[in-house]
């Protein structure tokens, strides 16, 4: 039996079955929790894999991932730019992305919704019932990344 509580998912068994031999097998016998953080990750790392996808986040969000990476042993969080929301049996997904210059912002929404739900769902085991996209900007060819140093004028 699966059962589901807010932040988590858990598989369970009841029963006579439940412990020691019979017809249960291992797998099904115990409990298994996945946190939202957990979720929000698979979908932060499947919108990312998505070529056409520049960055997650917002303007802001971009601005702080950028900040804490320049600090010593941080990297920006696979997070920003994710929100989810996880019930009994299903999740739903907010991401803001910034796409590349010059593709189809609906092929690529399209992909990520695709790949951020096949990845939800082989791994949790969760229903994704919806991923809502805002796309927050767009990148061009000439810009700087945030998360690089500029060039000084001096060498």
């Amino acid at each position: 039996m699966t059962e589901t509580t807010g932040a988590a998912v858990r598989t369970s068994e009841t029963g006579a079955n439940a412990r020691g031999g019979g017809a249960v097998a291992p797998g099904s016998r115990g409990r298994t929790t996945i946190a939202d953080d957990v979720v929000a990750k698979i979908a932060g790392m499947a919108a990312r894999e998505v070529p056409g996808i520049h960055a997650l986040g917002g303007g802001l969000a971009r601005t702080m991932g950028a900040v804490r990476e320049r600090v010593p042993g941080r990297r920006a969080g696979v997070t920003s730019g994710v929100k989810v929301e996880v019930g009994e049996r299903q999740s739903a997904v907010d991401l803001d992305v910034v796409v590349e210059y010059g593709l189809s912002i609906t092929e690529i929404a399209a992909d990520v919704r695709e790949n951020v739900i096949a990845s939800i769902e082989r791994m949790t085991g969760l229903e994704v019932v919806e991923v809502n996209i805002a796309v927050d900007d767009v990148h061009l060819p000439d810009e700087e990344d945030e998360a690089e140093p500029a060039a000084g004028r001096v060498r």
